[in-house]
């Protein structure tokens, strides 16, 4: 059974987040404040963690550089700071996943489960992702083709964790929004279209893993041509 650390503040939202993990089959320790969340993981191993950047004792921000100088666990910040520059700088802090408030739980199980099969499953030796001609080191948010580093976006870069998180499988652009900007956003799919553009631009000759699916959607192929 897989563990999560959660700390949030605000009282109801942490026992709602709480109780549907549970209900899901995880063991999930809650607290309120950065202090004991430090405190909690340098005595117990976690899956995952689960911060709020806005919180007493150490910010959410704080507890995440503590714990990513110490343990290699995937941490997800959950907030209501949803401005691009506290996204970048949340993504610069360690965190894997950032996800803004109002969320869908469903979401966030989502992520969880593929944060956690990501770690398990794919994580070579020196804690990168290794896909074919694609590598992703998650703690820094770099990306590399064929051992060239590439720029991303945050939501380019998001795209790309969803695409090999959910490889082979064809996702619909409302799936992909759904995922990617979770249940908050309020756009057109075609902003899907755009975003997938720009991540096929940057990936260069590896753009060819991202493939439409007419009258759908888009699928991630793995194998190198």
């Amino acid at each position: 059974m897989y563990r999560i650390l959660l700390a949030e503040d605000e009282v109801t939202l942490r026992e709602v987040v709480e109780v549907f993990f549970r209900k899901n089959g995880f063991e999930i320790d809650a607290v309120d404040n950065g202090n004991d969340a430090c405190s909690l993981a340098d005595r117990q191993k976690y899956d995952v963690v689960i911060l709020d950047i806005m919180m007493p004792g150490r910010d959410g921000k704080e507890v995440c550089r503590h714990i990513r100088s110490k343990y290699d666990v995937p941490i997800i910040f959950l907030t209501a700071l949803g401005d691009e520059c506290d996204i970048i700088s949340g993504y610069e802090t360690g965190a894997d996943e950032y996800v803004t408030k109002p969320f869908s739980t469903k979401v966030l199980l989502m992520k969880v489960n593929a944060l956690i099969s990501r770690y398990h499953g794919l994580l070579s030796k020196n804690g990168c992702l290794v896909i074919d001609e694609i590598t992703i080191d998650p703690a820094r948010h770099l990306v590399s083709v064929n051992g060239k580093a590439i720029n991303l976006a945050p939501k380019e870069y998001d795209l790309l964790l969803m695409f090999i998180d959910h490889k082979d499988i064809v996702l619909t652009r409302d799936q992909i929004l759904d995922i990617a900007w979770c249940s908050d956003f309020e756009g057109y799919d075609r902003t899907v279209d755009s975003h997938i553009k720009k991540l096929r631009k940057a990936l260069g000759k590896a753009g060819y893993h991202i493939e439409t699916v007419i009258k759908t959607g888009y699928v991630w192929k793995s194998g190198k041509q």
